[in-house]
């Protein structure tokens, strides 16, 4: 067990300081293979943001990072440069296929103050960007590309460099605007799965539902459930699953917020067989079904790229609260009349189910009680499953990361994250913060824990005691090591 203290909640700036939070300054993507004599060091460039930047500056910056990648390579030969930090920015790089290399540059948080004489004084702070965290937004740019258009070489194959550089223009013109890099913490390092907590039953019916969907539209090929942004059945493989969530929960779902079910928005159908009626919409494909000129377009996915490399369209339904995805072949061009079919047989049934998930989880709510505002906060990952829980964060959006705790106290997770990776046995941090928190961090069995405790006037003995209870409540059947 290692104990320390951190200056956590010193106090945010004064009137007379202006704070600035990290951010994008270029992106670029590049390949060494593609330019090697001199005079053609622009054809290596296959992507580079922003685009006004003169031809000569975009060689330049292309040609440090080859400089900086190939002389830490003469150290290390297998694991080459991450990042390189300078006063005024980071630089963070990734070899996602063979010699194929994205790079991002990010300013670090400035500091703005007035002197004496009334002119501003810039102050960069070097140290409060965390490398795990940004390098794994780097790695996520990589996996929404591949996700949304395959592998870079796959894209090679089939129209050259000019076909890569037209799918890399299209996806990162738009993927780049939504990187809001003053929100990005701990979670974007875990890229967990938040898990919806059921009873058997309840799952049991939604494993019914699912075979009986996949059995009445036999071109489905994989499914995935989610309830309330949450997962609770997935068909696909974990690094699938992992990305595919990211993108329905920070991009798909929040663009179609409908209210609950007293949903004034929501079209209850009366047309069904027997009056049933149902709240069911598709969220990518057809808008409007009665529509005979609705077009049936689904975008198109990879799944799998290091094996079999599927190319499915992506249909995701749902009704109130609950989400289901099918992935069906490529190959096969979705109709409306299928459409219509896949409306008739999934809407009710799901409306259905999406109620009773919802008493379900309402009973469990008044059995648990309503336990008063808990002392300490908490997140929880999985490495095994990738499921992630988080008290600490109120919401998690790409654009917003409303967490409950000061900044500070945030970093020092991120820096107990780095401590942790350093080396494979499990382990335990305690750190006292400035501002009176307890900050917690256990790592067992492929497992981490991190707490924030208010308890002003404990000490080392009763937080860890205070730990314990913890995990003896919330993680009563997952084994953490004393």
């Amino acid at each position: 067990m290692a104990a320390a203290a951190a200056g956590a909640g010193a106090g945010a700036g004064t009137a007379q300081e202006k704070q600035f939070p990290p951010a994008l300054l270029s992106f670029f993507i590049y390949n060494p293979r593609f330019g090697p004599r001199e005079g053609e060091e622009e054809n290596k460039i296959l992507f580079y943001y922003p685009n006004e930047v003169e031809k000569n500056e975009k060689i330049r910056n292309v040609g440090l990072c080859e400089a900086i990648v190939q002389f830490t390579r003469t150290f290390s030969p297998s694991k080459p440069a991450k990042s390189l930090h300078t006063q005024k920015n980071r630089q963070f790089f990734n070899e996602p296929e063979d010699n194929f290399w994205m790079v991002m540059v990010v300013r670090n948080p400035i500091i703005e103050k007035q002197s004496k004489d009334g002119k501003p004084i810039v102050e960069y702070q070097e140290e409060e960007l965390l490398d795990k965290v940004y390098s794994s937004v780097l790695q996520q740019c990589y996996s929404m590309y591949k996700l949304f258009n395959g592998t870079f070489l796959r894209a090679m194959e089939d129209g050259g460099v000019k076909l890569l550089k037209e799918r890399l223009e299209k996806f990162f013109h738009r993927y780049l605007q939504t990187l809001h890099l003053q929100s990005c913490d701990l979670l974007d390092i875990f890229g967990g799965i938040s898990f919806f907590p059921l009873d058997k039953m309840t799952y049991l019916k939604i494993q019914s539902f699912i075979n009986r969907m996949e059995e009445s539209l036999s071109v489905v090929k994989y499914t995935a459930f989610l309830y309330n942004d949450q997962l609770i059945w997935s068909g696909l493989e974990q690094d699938d699953m992992r990305i595919l969530y990211k993108y329905l929960t920070t991009s798909l779902f929040p663009r179609h917020i409908e209210p609950e079910l007293a949903g004034r928005d929501s079209p209850i159908r009366t047309e069904m067989p027997g009056n049933l009626q149902h709240y069911g919409r598709f969220l990518t494909g057809p808008l409007n079904l009665n529509d005979p000129e609705a077009k049936c377009r689904f975008p198109r996915i990879f799944v799998n790229t290091d094996d079999t490399y599927e190319a499915l369209h992506l249909i995701v339904y749902k009704a109130m609260s609950a989400a289901v995805c099918f992935m069906i072949d490529a190959s096969i061009q979705p109709t409306l009349d299928f459409c219509r079919r896949l409306d008739s047989i999934v809407g009710p049934q799901l409306t259905v189910l999406a109620s009773d998930i919802c008493e379900q989880f309402n009973i469990n709510k008044r059995i648990s009680g309503s336990e008063k505002e808990p002392q300490f906060k908490f997140i929880y990952f999985n490495h095994m499953n990738l499921a992630e829980k988080s008290t600490i964060h109120m919401r998690k959006t790409p654009s917003l990361s409303l967490t409950s705790v000061h900044p500070d106290l945030m970093k020092i997770l991120g820096d107990i994250n780095s401590d942790f990776a350093r080396v494979d046995e499990d382990e335990e941090i305690i750190v006292k913060a400035m501002s009176d928190y307890w900050v917690v961090g256990k790592k067992s069995d492929q497992r981490e824990l991190y707490v924030i405790l208010n308890q002003k006037n404990a000490n080392l003995i009763e937080v860890n005691e205070e730990v314990k209870k913890l995990c003896a409540t919330q993680f009563n059947n997952i084994f953490f090591l004393d």
